[in-house]
């Protein structure tokens, strides 16, 4: 989604605006504004894929903004990321959480935020995707264009149900999930945990994805959770590298 995805930042401190458009210029076109008012503006101009916003702006707050999105049908789809206080996330967001897409705590470090938004960015580009594609139940791409750590978090994130095959030269492997867990994985052989951690050895961006969301497994061959998965998977892929450096 880099290059066309279109993300609006509001925060009322400069200094923070200019670190968000810094730290998420990398994954989108950013526009950053200093307050509400001037976003629903920006919105009426131009729809933004995804809105990141402070929640204790001046004046008209990020939950009054996102109130003012859901209001119209023409803004109500966009998805908001809030940053707030870890006092205003567990006092006043909290209860609302299924009205927004997420809530980040401040402060934060800038490479963690733009994991986080990344990861929600890639869910949005899926869901676009699925939606360019009408009546049909399988979106295919190219992992170049998104790889298989990507797949895996954006499936999770989103809560799919769905078979995700993953192919590259002569290799083939397929993944199924329930409300974004992986349940069940094949690959040659190798089945559940051990088909995941070799798939996550595919670094390259060769190969290809096609995600049917009409599929399903009622096999449990896995272990852990999607993410358990990928910190295990990781952690074993950079321990079978330090082993080739020594």
């Amino acid at each position: 989604m880099p290059g066309n995805a279109k993300l609006l930042v509001v925060d009322d401190n400069p200094l923070v605006l200019q670190l968000l458009e810094r730290a998420l210029s990398p994954l989108a076109v950013v526009k950053a504004v200093p307050h509400a008012l001037e976003a629903l503006r920006q919105v009426a101009e131009d729809l933004p894929d995804l809105i990141v916003s402070d929640f204790g702006l001046p004046g008209m707050n990020g939950l009054q903004l996102l109130q003012q999105l859901k209001s119209k049908p023409e803004t109500a789809g966009i998805p908001v990321v809030l940053l707030a206080g870890a006092n205003d996330i567990s006092e006043r967001l909290k209860p609302l959480q299924d009205s927004f897409e997420d809530c980040l705590e401040k402060p934060f470090f800038a490479a963690d935020l733009a994991a986080r938004i990344k990861r929600i960015l890639d869910k949005i580009r899926l869901e676009k995707m699925a939606r360019a594609t009408p009546g049909e139940t399988t979106v295919r791409g190219s992992l170049a264009q998104m790889n298989v750590i990507d797949l895996l978090q954006s499936l999770e994130l989103g809560r799919k149900t769905c078979g995700l095959r993953l192919t590259r030269d002569n290799e083939d492997c397929r993944l199924y999930f329930r409300e974004g867990q992986i349940n069940h994985a094949q690959m040659g052989n190798l089945t559940g945990d051990e088909a995941v951690y070799r798939v996550l050895t595919w670094m390259e961006p060769a190969g290809s994805f096609e995600i049917d969301f009409a599929a399903s497994s009622m096999e449990e061959t896995t272990t852990r959770s999607t993410q358990g998965l990928l910190m295990e998977g990781l952690r074993l892929l950079d321990e079978a590298n330090r082993d080739q450096d020594g």
